[in-house]
């Protein structure tokens, strides 16, 4: 239904959700893609975020949220087209 809202038919973000058993990305034309592997970014920093992510859950023992942060954070220092404005929204109590 959104899709042929006035205002909302262009919308052009993507975004990524996740629960405790699967990770997917949305786009704004409603696709939905469900990544290969335990990782996923999206952004002009996405590909250093999931190094990074990829890095942390394969040695360390944070919790998600923690990994996600500290991935986000460290795409930030390496490009230029990321910054460290991070906006994480989190449901219910699993984080």
């Amino acid at each position: 239904e959104w899709r042929t809202d006035r205002y909302l038919r262009r919308l052009e973000a993507t975004l990524l959700v996740a629960d405790p058993g699967s990770i997917l990305v949305i786009s704004g034309e409603g696709e939905v893609i469900e990544p290969d592997g335990d990782t996923i970014a999206i952004g002009s920093g996405g590909a250093y975020a999931q190094a990074a992510a990829s890095a942390l859950l394969a040695h360390t023992t944070l919790s998600a949220a923690q990994i996600a942060q500290a991935a986000m954070e460290i795409a930030a220092d390496l490009c230029i087209y990321t910054n460290k404005q991070i906006v994480m929204e989190t449901l219910g109590d699993s984080q």
